[in-house]
């Protein structure tokens, strides 16, 4: 793959493309069983890219239990996840060949990658602690189960990963977080633990609560073991000194992975870089779109050799779980060509995702429009940030909100705080499971700015006008900062 990169991705899409003619989907867009080899032109030209809302309709066909409508045959498994523009959570099918191809087969060449580098690091001498999501499936009374990804991986393990992992299968599949993570650590506490694998924010609660009920200073004490941390989701950097702080180990590695409901797209293939190789015979096609492109009415996508080292794309997948020419959302800079590596950027429209919650634009400004309402108040603009506790790892977030004048001397700061969390968990699902018992996100803390600070900072920016914007949702703090350093005096509400 790394070596043929090219001649991998031909391979994929003549599978794909096998595969398309025997599914509804294919026959609605000009491809059946009896056609000729579909062609890349034909492929392109017939098929318009899609956002989730584009193709949901049929995905439902599929989980309603029709078979052979984005995949042939009957599909089993739907991921369950947060992120779209118009649902608090997408469907996304998940088929035994994207299992067996794509996701299996990536933690495989994960571990193997690493092997290559740390041919002495004793691995399966121990344990692998994995933490997921939910990991409840719930029947759709037609055949199918719908859950978090995490939930249908641990119910279709290999037996080569099921007996390393812990904590154990009765553990794993409670729902209610809180008193999983209790009985989790009660059990892991006594393993030996050479992997961790997991979103670093829930990561970082297990841990720190092994250290609370051990006594130990640092993991090593735990899990002298300890080789490997596989991390992904979100971004690593703000959690890493932390981690350095926990594990002193000078064994433990970090290799970092890019793999979602939608597909396992790359792997950190090289531990002294901080960009990742992309999967290319894991059974996704990958199309490109130039970032100055995107939202055009036929944007043109690029494919793997027309990429330029530098420049940024929005990815366009095409799966044998049946997603084809799927806007993913993410955006990527192509760091190397021999082998073709990435990191990810962000996404294509503004978002908050620090420790998995993903929020979007839409759902924030729907989210602060109903708690207004609520309490009667009217808000005049608004940006949101993270909020990073002293050692620097994402706590929560931070709300500058500026109001109509007079409504400041009505406001109960517990009354916005409270409204507006509850209101952002009916809108992500996400965010709601990153607030359960305020594990990984506190309650939001508000600030409230004096009326004109947003059109004081744009004038003092030269953005006065009805071309510019503010920024909604940031990913760091440096808006938010420059918009309280205006502000000679504020009111300040925690929640």
């Amino acid at each position: 793959m790394l070596q043929n990169p090219i001649a991998s991705q031909e391979s994929v899409f003549f599978d794909l493309a096998k595969g398309l003619q025997h599914t509804k989907f294919g026959e609605a867009h000009g491809f059946s069983k009896f056609s000729n080899p579909i062609s890349l032109r034909d492929f392109k030209s017939q098929i318009p890219i899609r956002t989730y809302d584009e193709i949901k309709p049929w995905i439902f066909k599929a989980h309603e239990g029709a078979p052979n409508v984005l995949w042939p045959g009957d599909v089993t498994w739907f991921a369950k996840t947060s992120g779209t523009t118009s649902d608090r959570s997408k469907l996304l099918p998940v088929t035994q060949d994207s299992l067996k191809s794509c996701h299996y087969k990536g933690g495989r060449d994960l571990l193997a990658m690493f092997c290559d580098q740390r041919p002495n690091a004793p691995l399966y001498s121990g344990k692998h602690l994995i933490i997921g999501g939910s990991s409840t499936l719930h029947a759709n009374g037609s055949g199918s189960y719908t859950g978090d990804l995490s939930a249908i991986i641990v119910r279709n393990l290999p037996s080569w990963v099921e007996m390393r992992r812990t904590p154990g299968r009765e553990i794993t599949l409670l729902e209610d977080w809180e008193k999983k993570v209790d009985l989790m650590v009660d059990q892991i506490i006594h393993e030996d633990v050479r992997i961790l694998a997991g979103i670093p924010s829930w990561m970082l609660v297990v841990t720190h609560r092994v250290l609370d009920k051990t006594g130990a200073t640092s993991l090593d004490e735990v899990w002298p073991n300890l080789w490997l941390y596989m991390h992904g989701g979100v971004g690593f950097s703000p959690y890493q000194s932390e981690f350095q702080r926990l594990i002193k180990s000078p064994n433990i590695n970090y290799m970092e992975t890019y793999n979602a409901s939608e597909g396992f797209f790359s792997i950190q293939d090289s531990l002294d870089r901080d960009d990742m190789a992309l999967l290319l015979n894991h059974g996704i096609f990958y199309e490109f779109i130039p970032r100055g492109e995107v939202g055009g009415a036929s944007p043109m996508t690029l494919e793997l050799q027309e990429l330029e080292v530098g420049e940024e794309y929005a990815i366009v997948i095409s799966t044998n779980a049946g997603l084809w020419r799927y806007m993913l959302g993410d955006v990527v800079r192509l760091t190397s060509r021999d082998p073709y590596r990435i990191q990810v950027t962000g996404r294509v429209s503004s978002f908050l995702n620090v420790v998995g919650e993903e929020l979007m634009v839409d759902q924030v400004e729907n989210a602060i429009a109903s708690t207004m309402f609520k309490l009667s108040l009217s808000a005049k603009d608004f940006t949101v940030a993270p909020r990073f506790a002293e050692d620097g790892h994402p706590i929560g977030h931070t709300w500058a909100i500026e109001l109509l004048s007079q409504n400041a001397s009505t406001l109960s700061a517990n009354d916005l705080a409270v409204t507006l969390d509850k209101e952002l968990k009916l809108l992500s699902s996400d965010y709601d499971a990153k607030r359960t018992g305020d594990l990984v996100l506190q309650m939001p803390d508000i600030q409230l700015v004096a009326c004109g600070t947003f059109e004081r900072w744009l004038k003092e920016n030269n953005k006065l006008g009805g071309q510019h914007k503010i920024l909604r949702l940031s990913n760091t703090r440096t808006f938010l900062d420059e918009i309280l350093r205006v502000i000679p005096n504020r009111f300040t509400m925690l929640g």
